[in-house]
């Protein structure tokens, strides 16, 4: 572990919305959950865009902007790395850094295919680094809340847990043919946006155990090609000529739990109208409870209570009281929220004190080992829906 007498150095390796999210926690980690964490330096990021990566390192305060991920990996002064970039890149990079003896978080899903998933979580068994992936929502408030009133019991005997993530990103049908369009069946939605569904559903309520009653689909089938770069979900110009999206814009499948709870889950990229829809609810013999990410400063939460004529759903305001709020935000009042970025920002931090060694860490984050094997959920939705929604078996939990 790097000494917490020693500054670190971080870099963050792709300057798109995701890449950026990365460099403005790092830079944001010491103004959150007190004193412990040594000082940090904001080294690089690196892009081959180098006027994105160069606007990028201007707007969060990097040092400079390097033109490719390898000159991070040649830099013997970094210290910690945010890979942020198309996922068939992410193995390739890890295995980089990690030779380097740096340590890594990378961004979810793991990698581009399975095969290469399962070789990042074999290395991540031997590494003397920090590895870590990149589950922001598990720092959310009001989900963090949810998952001590499951493990508490307080819901009684868990019967249902229902989760959707649906979005609009990929509605336009003139939208560029980027990289999220490619890779085939478990690529699409399903890895995009149905891995955080999926991880949220296992932080929440415990292992899955096997998929039933998969369905993919795919609404725009081609779309045009970009005549330059595409950056996150933006709109850029494209050509008359067309290719062919090769992964789903829709998913739905149910689930079984180790518990023995049952749970379904859609979600969908061509959602009109809901730019970042990650919702759940989970039911039980004794009460629920549900999020929606389009009001991040509350959750419902209803239970037995005794007096029959004010029993209903309360909403629970967020705010000091609940995980990551006291500490976390400028403003410590309930009620104004954490956002999307404040998860970065927990993210971010946690994983340095884990890379600092610092004496009370906040819970540490995800590993290579837990984002394979939502991949090997992803997979097994996958096997169910060509199988006319047979049930699958999902591995064990490591």
């Amino acid at each position: 572990m790097t000494s917490s007498a020693q500054p670190l150095s971080v870099a963050v390796i792709g300057a798109g919305m995701a890449g950026r999210s990365h460099a403005a926690g790092y830079r944001n980690v010491h103004t959150v959950f007190g004193a412990g964490l040594p000082p940090v330096r904001l080294a690089a990021i690196a892009d081959a865009n180098v006027e994105l990566g160069e606007d990028a390192a201007r707007r969060y305060g990097y040092e400079k902007a390097l033109p490719s991920w390898e000159a991070v990996a040649e830099d013997p002064t970094i210290d910690a790395v945010s890979v942020v970039v198309a996922n068939d890149l992410h193995r390739p990079i890890a295995e980089a850094l990690i030779a380097a003896g740096k340590h890594v978080l990378c961004e979810k899903p793991l990698a581009g295919s399975l095969e290469d998933a399962r070789a990042m979580a074999e290395l991540e068994r031997d590494a003397e680094v920090v590895t870590a992936a990149g589950y922001s929502f598990r720092r959310s408030p009001g989900i963090a809340a949810i998952r001590e009133h499951v493990r508490a019991g307080e819901l009684g005997d868990p019967t249902l847990f229902s989760g959707r993530y649906w979005c609009d990103y990929a509605t336009d049908p003139n939208g560029p043919l980027s990289w999220r369009f490619k890779g085939g069946a478990g690529s699409g939605a399903l890895g995009d946006i149905g891995s955080h569904v999926i991880d949220v559903a296992e932080y929440v309520a415990g292992p899955i155990t096997s998929v039933s009653g998969a369905s993919l689909s795919t609404q725009i089938t081609k779309r045009p090609l970009p005549l330059g770069a595409v950056v996150g979900h933006h709109a850029v110009p494209v050509s008359e000529e067309v290719g062919e999206v090769e992964n789903e814009d829709t998913a739905s499948f149910t689930a079984r739990f180790e518990s023995g709870l049952v749970g379904t889950f859609s979600v969908t990229r061509t959602g009109f109208g809901l730019p970042n829809g990650l919702a759940f609810d989970v039911l039980g013999v004794g009460g629920r409870a549900a999020f929606d990410q389009h009001r991040p400063a509350e959750y419902l939460f209803d239970d037995a209570q005794p007096e029959a004529r004010t029993r209903g759903a309360r909403q629970i305001i967020v705010g000091p009281q609940l995980p990551y709020f006291a500490g976390g935000v400028p403003m410590e009042a309930p009620g104004v929220g954490a956002g999307n970025a404040d998860h970065f920002t927990y993210q971010a931090r946690a994983f340095l004190d884990q890379v600092a060694g610092v004496a009370e860490p906040l819970p540490a984050c995800a590993t290579f080992a837990d984002a394979l094997r939502t991949m090997e959920i992803i997979r097994a939705v996958v096997e169910s829906s060509r199988d006319g929604g047979a049930a699958v078996d999902v591995p064990p939990a490591a």
